[in-house]
């Protein structure tokens, strides 16, 4: 059973949002965020071919950075305003090759505590709207207070 999780912060899909896309990783990836909702987030990257390395497949770091975006971006919708968070560690395992039109990926909060959140991933390869697994991740994010002035 998926645990309800409740966001502390009223804004957090604004706050989060303006965060990641300010991000100029994230704005070169072409990031579009599908779902915000507390614990859980779906993005989707569209293939261009300079995330590629053959035409048409998708490089693994495309990959791995769909999954990093959504798996920590799922865990920064339950921090606290005033709060951000970073990957610090992760695991990538890639089961097919991703070869659509887009990858979709959808992270979600495994654990959450005050200073480490764990999340998971999946990324789908999209073709003509049919959803092919191509990898899975376990994510854990540092939760950083920024400075008080």
């Amino acid at each position: 059973m998926k645990p309800a999780y409740v966001a502390s912060n009223p804004d957090y899909a604004v706050q989060l949002k303006s965060l990641v896309l300010a991000m100029p990783m994230a704005q070169w990836l072409g990031i579009q965020f599908v779902k915000v909702e507390p614990g859980e987030v779906e993005l989707d990257i569209a293939y261009r071919e300079e995330l590629s390395f053959v035409p048409g497949k998708m490089q693994a770091t495309a990959i791995f950075a769909a999954a990093d975006f959504a798996g920590v971006s799922a865990a920064g919708t339950l921090l606290p305003p005033g709060w951000i968070n970073a990957s610090i560690d992760s695991s990538l395992k890639i089961v097919a090759p991703a070869d659509g039109e887009k990858l979709r990926a959808r992270g979600r909060v495994v654990s959450h505590s005050k200073l480490l959140t764990v999340s998971a991933a999946e990324v789908f390869s999209v073709r003509d709207g049919e959803e092919v697994l191509c990898a899975t991740a376990l994510l854990t994010a540092r939760n950083i207070e920024l400075q008080r002035r």
